[in-house]
């Protein structure tokens, strides 16, 4: 029952989202929840009707150009979500393919770093998705992926009339994500999603405490010093995890 009512919601999004015009810089937008709606149904169906309450909700800002761009999991690094996650849906094409960030799904040899560095922190540390997923889950605040020819374009970089209608549609999307979840933590991976959380929060019919670990990226320097090792020690000194 609980996956099909966060199906319900991803759909939900994805058609609110749809029609939606941004201007230049931005020359394309992927939503990966229609033309990659399989996997991330998927997704939502092996590891979102888990034992629930969940403890803890990693969120992250929007889908990488080599993750769930490609695959339509949240921080999709192909393999991993593949070989770990045990997604194999089909994935489409979107309407308007930009030339410079082609669709070429589970075929897609480029790394997602954020994403091969969170799951993989989260594989090395509970070792199955089974025992992972008992008390956590991982979602995008954001499902649109933006670009600018083949550059990417975060949410945070639109203008803010454009950007409006969206926040308007995911803040509702992670309250209905928190108050079918009921977690005691939303994580914000990074200092966008931790925003977005502590405003779309604010308002949420289930109470709820927002942290933040660092952002995986590896335009952080900081993340390429360790971000497992530094994320580990941020969730334990917040009380999210134990140190054991």
């Amino acid at each position: 029952m609980t996956a099909k009512l966060l199906i319900k919601a991803a759909r939900q999004l994805a058609a609110e989202l749809n029609g939606l015009s941004f201007s230049a810089p931005v020359t394309h937008v992927y939503n990966p929840l229609e033309y990659a709606g399989a996997a991330h149904d998927q997704y939502l169906e092996l590891w979102g009707g888990q034992p629930q309450p969940r403890r803890v909700i990693f969120l992250g800002m929007n889908p990488g150009p080599f993750g769930m761009v490609q695959v339509g999991v949240p921080f999709g690094e192909v393999a991993i979500a593949h070989d770990w996650l045990r997604i194999n849906a089909p994935i489409h094409q979107p309407i308007a393919v930009n030339p410079k960030r082609p669709i070429e799904g589970w075929s897609c040899t480029r790394s997602e770093v954020s994403g091969r560095r969170l799951w993989g922190l989260f594989r090395d540390r509970f070792g199955t998705p089974e025992n992972f997923f008992a008390e956590h889950f991982v979602a995008n605040y954001c499902p649109l992926a933006f670009f600018d020819q083949g550059r990417n374009v975060t949410p945070d970089k639109l203008p803010a009339a454009e950007v409006a209608p969206v926040t308007e549609a995911c803040d509702a999307h992670l309250r209905t994500l928190v108050e079918t979840l009921q977690p005691d933590w939303v994580v914000g991976v990074g200092a966008y999603a931790q925003a977005q959380a502590d405003r779309a929060l604010a308002k949420s019919a289930h109470v709820t405490r927002v942290g933040r670990v660092l952002h995986p990226s590896p335009a952080s320097p900081a993340a390429n010093r360790g971000w497992a090792e530094a994320a580990t020690k941020q969730l334990i000194e917040q009380g999210i995890w134990s140190n054991d």
